[in-house]
């Protein structure tokens, strides 16, 4: 699975893909072994597409490091955010686990690595174990209740509003695998730019930048170059109605 080492690799380096993914949990480190030489890694650079619909493919991705965006854009141009996949999940389309992609976007938000299987390796590894299986369901239940979430927000919620969600969601998110969030910390950085941010909560850069200079003069961020500071996420999540 790495290329070009000095000759040999040990186990972790052999299941890196599969290790601390939370539906392998149960897994030997012979089942795990195989899992991983059935799941090639490839990287991709921050703003990458890694699936589209002009590119349809059935391949299950698993996100080891970075952050993935899902999204769809409507016939007015305008992107919606279906999801913002972190590591350690699984995502892609795979008609076999009841889990379609349709017209969405994947794109790279950081550097990420994935590895990916194909849909006769899914049916060998995934489908085959009771416990995977399960777990791959509960994963699929919960990212539908956060599309609908997206959704109700989108049609309900102002931008302030929608950015301060997006905000406070990544804020909290058990997402340290990226390297870039630190949820317990008191007071969590956010890697995003004011374009990714705008993209994640439906609206304009400019319209983002001007509202998180408001939200910084009310003393609830602090502002950087590639990232944003949540200094009061107390009053982010009132914000976010």
């Amino acid at each position: 699975m790495f290329e070009d080492h000095d000759g040999g690799t040990d186990e972790r380096e052999r299941t890196w893909c599969v290790s601390e993914v939370d539906i392998f949990r149960d897994l030997d480190d012979a089942e795990m072994a195989a899992i991983a030489a059935a799941a090639p890694m490839k990287t991709y650079s921050a703003g990458e597409i890694l699936h589209s619909p002009q590119q349809p493919s059935e391949i299950l991705f698993i996100l080891k490091r970075g952050r993935v965006r899902i999204f769809r854009v409507s016939a007015e141009g305008r992107a919606l955010t279906c999801a913002i996949i972190s590591p350690g999940t699984i995502f892609g389309e795979m008609a076999l686990l009841g889990q379609h992609m349709y017209d969405n976007f994947a794109e790279a938000l950081d550097d990420v690595a994935v590895c990916v299987m194909s849909r006769a390796d899914v049916h060998t590894f995934l489908l085959s174990d009771a416990r995977i299986a399960a777990r791959i369901t509960e994963i699929l239940g919960r990212r539908l209740a956060d599309l609908e979430q997206r959704l109700s927000d989108s049609v309900f919620k102002s931008v302030p509003q929608r950015i301060a969600t997006t905000l406070t969601t990544l804020a909290t998110r058990n997402d340290s695998a990226a390297g870039r969030l630190r949820p317990g910390a008191r007071q969590p950085q956010i890697a995003l730019t004011h374009e990714q941010l705008a993209a994640l909560a439906g609206t304009s850069r400019e319209t983002c930048t001007k509202v998180l200079r408001e939200f910084a003069d009310r003393g609830m961020l602090r502002l950087a170059r590639g990232r944003i500071t949540v200094l009061d996420p107390a009053r982010l999540h009132d914000e976010a109605g």
